[in-house]
């Protein structure tokens, strides 16, 4: 058998080839023939990819048109689609599942390198299409600035009501916002992470809050009572996957916090010095196509499902609502409802009032895209960050394993000896690392305590 292993740069592809042709009958039917095919198929890295079927309708026609022309990666760009498309439809179009309204909206984390994940080009690669399909809605309802959760109400906030005290007639004392829809395009989320960790601050709330779509959702604050009914709140953010590794904290795992989002891992498909353009023609078509779904949904409000689309929904339900070990099932536990919208924004892409198979199929592609990812970011990670880096410092430590005392200056003695000891203790429970304690090769002193990873 011959390994042959080709640098792609930020990947590497194995390959496994036969040292000479298998024989067979020629019709590929043969036990040894199949044998070989398996060995012989192509092994990539851990790096998720997007299937096929995700690039079905509408969506994927605007991927396939513009990627010959972006470095831009074709799964950011359909989820960037996806996410744009459920915020200007609005809230109405909406499905039923467990007695909980879905409506079109997501919240998508695209993960990846700082200037070479694209993250951005994904944005502006798809922003064209709706400045013709909804050039109100790219002016007055993308916004950034995830700082606080008054912030997020406060831009979608109901009007306020008072008394004229001379009169004692009702009077307007502020207008509010007529249009709940608003997408946070967060392009630093790492930002967004450390002030959730702030006393007192309601960001990690509302956000979480507000994937439900409540009828009605508010702040509780005294000196800043906001009020905002039907919000239809929809997020991008980015981050590279080291920061995500670092400062997603356990709580926000666990919580709900992190499970409402779609993760995707984001890099540059290809490199294009001189870039690449668009025609204005095609540009167009992918603009007026958008619209026309739009204008479609107008008319749309229960959107039910299919005798095919319920049949596989049966069928894959088990799978979607399955209890995950450890803290990855608190960031890829809701993949029945995350699958259930975006199947409900493919059928909207096509002018449907019903889910049907190809739909359901499509959205289950994008949902395994997205937990493969989650498993690439964060992969057995605790959800500790000082446990994870003395985790990823032991395992690079190998056989030899690593003192307490080299531990705690890789950590640059900028943490707590109480704090190590609870990260090694999380570790030690979770069965990561095993300690041994060494007599000194004197016979002299304290026995030293030695720590190796276990897996």
């Amino acid at each position: 058998m011959k390994v042959t292993d080709i640098d792609h740069g930020e990947w590497t592809e194995r390959r496994f080839e036969p040292d000479d042709p298998p024989a067979g009958n020629g019709k590929g039917d043969s036990r040894a023939e199949a044998e070989i095919k398996v060995e012989c198929k192509t092994v990539v890295d851990a790096w998720p990819m997007l299937g096929a079927a995700a690039y079905y309708g509408l969506a994927g026609k605007v991927v396939n048109t513009i990627l010959p022309h972006t470095e831009a990666d074709p799964a950011a760009m359909l989820l960037q689609y996806l996410v744009s498309f459920g915020n200007v439809v609005g809230r109405q179009p909406y499905c039923i599942a467990d007695g909980a309204e879905h409506y079109p909206v997501l919240y998508l984390l695209l993960a990846g390198p700082t200037a070479t994940g694209r993250k951005g080009t994904s944005a502006q690669r798809v922003r064209p299409i709706f400045d013709i399909a909804a050039p109100d809605w790219v002016s007055n309802n993308i916004a950034s600035g995830l700082s606080t959760g008054e912030g997020i109400l406060h831009a979608i906030r109901d009007p306020v009501y008072g008394t004229d005290k001379k009169t004692g007639a009702q009077i307007i004392l502020d207008a509010g916002v007529i249009d709940k829809r608003i997408l946070f395009d967060e392009r630093e989320f790492s930002a967004v992470l450390d002030r959730m960790q702030r006393p007192g601050n309601s960001v990690e709330t509302i956000i979480r809050e507000a994937w439900d779509c409540p009828r009605l959702q508010r702040t509780t604050t005294k000196t800043s009572p906001t009020r905002a009914t039907n919000p239809h709140v929809s997020i991008v953010a980015h981050i590279t996957i080291e920061e995500i590794r670092k400062k997603l904290n356990q709580t926000s795992m666990a919580n709900g916090f992190a499970n409402r989002f779609l993760y995707a891992c984001a890099r540059r498909s290809k490199v294009l010095p001189f870039g690449g353009t668009v025609s204005k023609d095609d540009m167009d078509l992918l603009g007026h196509a958008t619209l026309e779904a739009i204008t479609a949904t107008h008319a749309i409000a229960l959107v039910t499902m299919t005798a095919a689309a319920a049949d596989l929904w049966a069928r894959v339900y088990g799978k979607l609502t399955a209890e995950l070990p450890e803290l990855i099932g608190g960031i890829i536990s809701r993949g029945n409802a995350q699958t259930l919208r975006l199947a409900l924004l493919y059928a909207l892409l096509d002018r449907r009032s019903e889910i049907d198979r190809v739909h359901l199929e499509a959205a289950l592609a994008v949902w395994d895209y997205s937990e493969a990812s989650a498993r690439f970011i964060f992969g057995d990670s605790t959800g500790d960050p000082v446990a994870d880096t003395i985790l990823r410092m032991l395992r690079g430590a190998g056989a030899a394993g690593a003192s307490r005392t080299a531990i705690i200056n890789h950590l640059g003695r900028n943490t707590s000896i109480d704090r190590i000891d609870i990260a090694l203790g999380l570790l030690l429970a979770a069965g990561k690392v095993r300690r041994e304690m060494r007599a000194p090769l004197s016979g002299l002193g304290r026995p030293a305590e030695m720590w190796f990873a276990t897996t």
